[in-house]
């Protein structure tokens, strides 16, 4: 029998890695086969929470964010671009593509997860984000979105016409930072052991497999 295992997945919606990162916790998962039922909670992280609506171009973002070159943030599309297609993502980066405020999306997942949708939306948004080149703030486009995962349209446009669980997702943001998430995306297994970073699915399914045999070493805790 399966033993169950929850897993709260912390990230944006505007972050590359964080599509890298879920696809290959996915493969970690299937790897390991019947011996796990995930049970993923997808928690919310602004990376630009002061992002204004016409958002901006990515690498003029990176370039102010990061103080990256033009050589170095083409460097690192490069990177996100080839880790994708290994793992069957694509990403479309072009000199046009911009980012966008996901606070929105953000309420979508919200409510999706009491939809039991919540994965199939985060994939969803990922596509629309970075294949599609979409803005992620905009309504049409996330309420196709929701649509095409057999989220019930009309509601979602509703959600996104006022300002419903915006309490709850800046709640669950105060609580992921609180913990000490700085970055993302950040994995937490069964509330206790945490990897960060978009890992390969080898790293993931090993820390999986640990968790499930009881082999997995507990963080030591800071000395006083």
């Amino acid at each position: 029998m399966p033993q169950t295992l929850r897993i709260d997945f912390v990230s944006d919606v505007a972050c590359p890695w964080c599509v890298v990162g879920l696809l290959g916790l996915k493969k970690a998962l299937s790897n390991v086969g019947d011996d796990v039922a995930a049970d993923i909670h997808f928690q919310p992280f602004e990376l630009n929470p002061n992002m204004p609506p016409e958002g901006q171009n990515t690498g003029e973002h990176v370039q102010q964010k990061y103080g990256a070159s033009p050589e170095r943030s083409q460097a690192t599309r490069n990177a996100i671009r080839d880790s994708g297609a290994a793992l069957g993502f694509d990403f479309n980066y072009s000199s046009d593509s911009r980012i966008w405020n996901t606070f929105d999306a953000h309420r979508l997942l919200h409510w999706a997860a009491a939809e039991g949708k919540q994965l199939e939306l985060k994939e969803a948004l990922f596509k629309l984000t970075f294949t599609d080149q979409l803005p992620s703030n905009d309504h049409d486009a996330l309420a196709a979105a929701a649509a095409s995962v057999g989220l019930d349209e009309t509601r979602a446009r509703e959600i996104l016409a006022s300002d419903e669980f915006t309490n709850e997702v800046r709640n669950d943001q105060m609580i992921w930072r609180s913990r000490g998430i700085q970055a993302v995306p950040t994995i937490i297994l069964n509330e206790r052991w945490m990897l960060q970073g978009a890992q390969p699915p080898e790293v993931f399914e090993q820390a999986i497999r640990q968790v499930l045999d009881g082999s997995a070493e507990e963080e030591e805790e800071p000395e006083d």
